[in-house]
């Protein structure tokens, strides 16, 4: 219990009363509850506190995200086949020309890729943001280091593929942080000379916060002389990047398309030419790389058509209903809700500048109920977000493109002895794609363990996805545990 302020010039002081009066207007008034018991000091970190919150975007964020909670959601139909590329269709041919159409975007300087990178390592025993964590390879490499080493390759491969004498041209790299991971990301990147990479293609910003509330829409305050926040989600990016300029940035730098993936995969094919190409084949606005459900109740969001006719969309585990889990496909033998969301996606700019305004204009975010920190303990309330997936309702095209798991998808999520996406399963997942690779590529391998716990890693800067590999590896034997590079 804190001890009433007795100073008298401090207790006779009111509340600023313009301020007041616009609390008042948006029912947020508590918020000067304990004005009377707080010190000088404390009054002034209060006031600079509500003063640094847009009390009107965040009151219309509130009003609408509750209405719309109680809102029946369309109902939800499987994707058409006609919206998903398919591992088994693809041909050759398919392949080759999609990766020289990305080639050449990249090549024109058309590709940034951007970095969700707001999240703490904290399930993973770490306070460090998730991109330095070591899996625990060979190399002893972090997960930004191996984003960026892929970034380094295909920047030499465009480079290649372009008229010859043609230089590199950068990659340009948005890297989306929060006010938990902002420095420490800065700091991490340059101790390692950005991994190789041009300081001035990197560009840092953060995603915002927002105040948690109570059930009845009212700030929850931390401390009595601050409001609790939170973070306003993955999907935060989109209004982060239009608060900073960065569309506009992008659009001076005459980039047309955009990768956007999440920093824990350890598989994430960062730029992927092939799937660039695919992207602007297909002429959509929006796309994503999906996997197959493996089994009917693995707690993944998979995509959907929402409404009759309309817009591809996300719906979360915990929404389908496990009747519909379930339902099989007659024609296909897959389960008609089979598209698992990876967070794998391309955009176009003139797309993200869309959903940035229309998320903005909607100002609906998801409700998260949580436990909140404050100064009566942890009390039930929400946490408002926003997810990466929420763009997709506003794009007029959308197209799918599946991939293999064991390829392309290696998750980094819980602590090592957790059932699932741990550093050790990860670690397994990129040994043994790599020693596919060699084998593939006619090298051999030795081991002094189990070849199924262990495995050759493959230096990005040496191969992007198993290409260029004969040279370096046929009639070579490698012994296992080890990194192959240049």
């Amino acid at each position: 219990m804190r001890e009433q302020v007795t100073d008298t010039t401090s207790v006779a002081s009111p509340p600023p009363q313009a301020l007041l009066e616009r609390l008042k207007d948006y029912g947020q008034e508590d918020a000067f509850a304990l004005w009377d018991e707080l010190s000088a000091d404390e009054r002034d970190l209060l006031v600079k506190d509500i003063e640094n919150i847009d009390l009107p975007r965040i009151d219309r964020i509130i009003q609408c995200s509750f209405r719309f909670q109680g809102l029946p959601a369309a109902a939800i139909e499987p994707v058409p086949e006609s919206c998903v590329s398919t591992v088994e269709e693809r041909t050759v041919e398919d392949r080759d020309r999609w990766w020289n159409v990305g080639m050449k975007a990249i090549a024109e300087g058309k590709l940034a890729v951007l970095l969700l990178s707001g999240g703490q390592g904290t399930r993973l025993g770490s306070s460090d943001p998730k991109g330095c964590f070591n899996i625990g390879l060979p190399s002893g490499k972090s997960l930004f280091q191996i984003q960026a080493e892929r970034i380094l390759r295909v920047q030499r491969l465009a480079a290649r593929s372009a008229n010859e004498g043609a230089g590199i041209v950068p990659i340009h790299w948005y890297i989306m942080t929060s006010p938990f991971t902002d420095e420490p990301t800065h700091k991490f990147f340059e101790s390692h000379k950005y991994f190789g990479l041009d300081e001035d293609q990197v560009t840092f910003f953060q995603q915002g916060t927002i105040p948690c509330v109570s059930k009845d829409g009212r700030f929850i305050m931390e401390t009595p002389y601050s409001v609790a926040k939170s973070p306003d989600g993955n999907g935060g990016v989109y209004t982060a990047l239009k608060y900073s300029k960065l569309l506009e940035d992008m659009a001076t730098r005459g980039i047309k398309y955009v990768d956007c993936y999440g920093v824990d995969n350890a598989l994430v094919r960062v730029a992927d030419p092939t799937f660039l190409g695919y992207f602007i084949d297909k002429g959509v606005s929006a796309a994503a790389k999906v996997v197959r459900k493996a089994y009917p109740q693995e707690k993944v969001g998979v995509f959907v058509r929402r409404g009759k006719g309309g817009p591809l969309s996300v719906v979360e585990y915990s929404e389908l209903d496990p009747e519909l889990s379930s339902a099989i496909n007659q024609e296909t033998g897959r389960l008609r809700f089979c598209w698992s969301n990876v967070c794998l996606h391309m955009f176009t700019l003139d797309f993200l500048n869309q959903v940035a305004n229309g998320l903005e204009k909607d100002s609906i975010y998801h409700l998260a109920e949580k436990k909140i920190p404050s100064v009566h303990g942890y009390t039930m309330g929400y946490k408002l977000e926003q997810f990466i997936f929420d763009a997709f309702p506003y794009s007029p095209s959308t197209a799918l493109f599946e991939v293999l798991r064991e390829e392309e998808f290696a998750p980094v999520k819980n602590a090592n002895g957790a059932n699932f996406d741990t550093p050790d399963s990860a670690r397994l997942l990129v040994l043994r794609l790599h020693t596919r690779w060699v084998v593939a590529a006619g090298g051999f391998l030795t081991h002094s363990v189990p070849l199924y716990a262990t495995g050759v890693e493959v230096s990005p800067l040496c191969s992007y996805a198993g290409e260029n590999l004969e040279a370096i590896c046929r009639g070579r034997t490698f012994h296992a545990p080890c990194e192959i590079s240049f």
